[in-house]
């Protein structure tokens, strides 16, 4: 598709560069597993990789005209940004990413981005998902404090067209608009998730990298246990891209970091065609990935290393959680398809909301989200009974405190 740009979650197993060889993608993002400031992932979650491992995979993509992007983008610093020390952290962290051969860093905290065009003039400054950018005036603010690219918020816009198009006559500054992510629209858990995730990649910061992921352990159990939630999410199809062209969006933000590589160039293949035959799962949920993951060696001595902290979680507790990872794919492929989201018979889903206010509707009223569940959607039943058993035990002991040894 001419004009197309992806920016697409870096991968660093072998194979992956040579795999966009001729793709639209024109960017790669990530960053060091943890840094002082921190990013939109818990360490735990992302590939083990040194500083100049990073730099040679930066000066590869470069060799094939793919730029990088790294990401600088918590919700929250503990209000370090506005210490001696968390600004001596921030211009260190700034002066590593040009010298690495960075193109541009990813930002949602707002007093940041003057800091960067003073100092690191050279770095382009994109505004992250975690800034939250949901209306005309937010994009607004961001473009006039010097932003040169704001991906909006996909859980509140990527539904809503009509306001699409008027923050895109807005503001002159590029738009991105994240293609494959499975969070519930107007998530009530995304403020709470976003400064756990940021925390959990923080060098220094009192947690250590530790993170019983509730956020993602509630989302995913509502989407079991109400199935139309996988529908009430902010996904765009393959197919779909069209449309959102048509509202003048053309650069698409590909997702997971941690995902295997075959993944990865699956979800660029598809969204490049416009087109997916098979399990819409596959191109947007962030775990139970087919495919053999070159992390997988390392898995369980990783689990141990993140979690084992005896002085946080009872083990019995931890083992638990983990008992309930491995059923739902977290840290191996799943056996089989449990859920299968058929997307060719979502054709047509997309159309139903050009002139709905999902805002301000009642979903038990509108019926279009469940109407294409029945349609697309096949659970397992054996398996849907018994993993949610395992989720209703985790938060029986969470809210107990028996996980936490109380």
């Amino acid at each position: 598709m001419p004009g197309l740009k992806f920016s697409v979650a870096a991968c660093f197993e072998d194979g992956f560069l040579d795999g966009l060889t001729g793709s639209a993608v024109t960017e790669l993002f990530g960053k060091l597993p943890s840094d002082p400031i921190g990013g939109g992932r818990a360490s735990f979650m992302l590939y083990p990789l040194s500083a100049r491992n990073l730099k040679k995979y930066i000066d590869a993509a470069k060799k094939k005209g793919i730029g990088f992007n790294y990401l600088l983008n918590p919700a929250c610093m503990d209000n370090a940004e506005y210490t001696r020390k968390g600004q001596k952290y921030l211009r260190a962290a700034l002066d590593f990413v040009e010298s690495i051969g960075a193109a541009g860093v990813t930002i949602a905290l707002p007093s940041i981005l003057p800091v960067i065009k003073k100092h690191n003039p050279a770095l382009s400054v994109r505004v992250g998902v975690y800034a939250r950018v949901d209306s005309v005036s937010k994009a607004k603010f961001w473009e006039d404090l010097g932003a040169d690219c704001i991906t909006l918020e996909s859980i509140s816009v990527n539904r809503n067209l009509r306001l699409l198009s008027a923050i895109r006559k807005a503001v002159k500054i590029e738009l991105q608009l994240i293609s494959n992510s499975n969070c519930l629209m107007f998530c009530p858990l995304s403020g709470q998730h976003m400064v756990n995730l940021s925390h959990a990649s923080q060098n220094g910061h009192r947690s250590r990298g530790f993170l019983i992921d509730w956020c993602a352990l509630r989302c995913s159990y509502m989407k079991l246990m109400e199935p139309v939630n996988y529908l009430r999410s902010e996904f765009i199809r393959p197919e779909d891209l069209g449309q959102y062209r048509n509202l003048g969006y053309n650069n698409f933000k590909i997702l997971e970091r941690g995902a295997p590589a075959a993944t990865m160039l699956k979800r660029v293949k598809a969204y490049e065609e416009g087109s997916f035959d098979g399990n819409l799962l596959d191109l947007i949920q962030p775990y139970g990935y087919k495919e053999k993951q070159a992390l997988g060696f390392r898995k369980t001595t990783r689990f141990w290393r993140y979690f084992f902290r005896p002085g946080n979680i009872k083990l019995a507790g931890l083992l638990i959680i983990r008992k309930l990872a491995i059923n739902r794919g977290l840290l191996d492929a799943p056996e089989g398809e449990p859920v299968y989201l058929d997307n060719k018979k979502l054709d047509g889903f997309l159309a139903g909301f050009k002139d709905k206010d999902c805002r301000a509707a009642d979903c038990l009223e509108c019926g279009h989200c469940e109407y294409y569940t029945r349609r697309a959607l096949a659970i397992d039943e054996g398996f849907s009974s018994r993993v949610l058993k395992d989720y209703e035990e985790v938060f029986r002991d969470m809210d107990s405190g028996r996980t936490w040894g109380l």
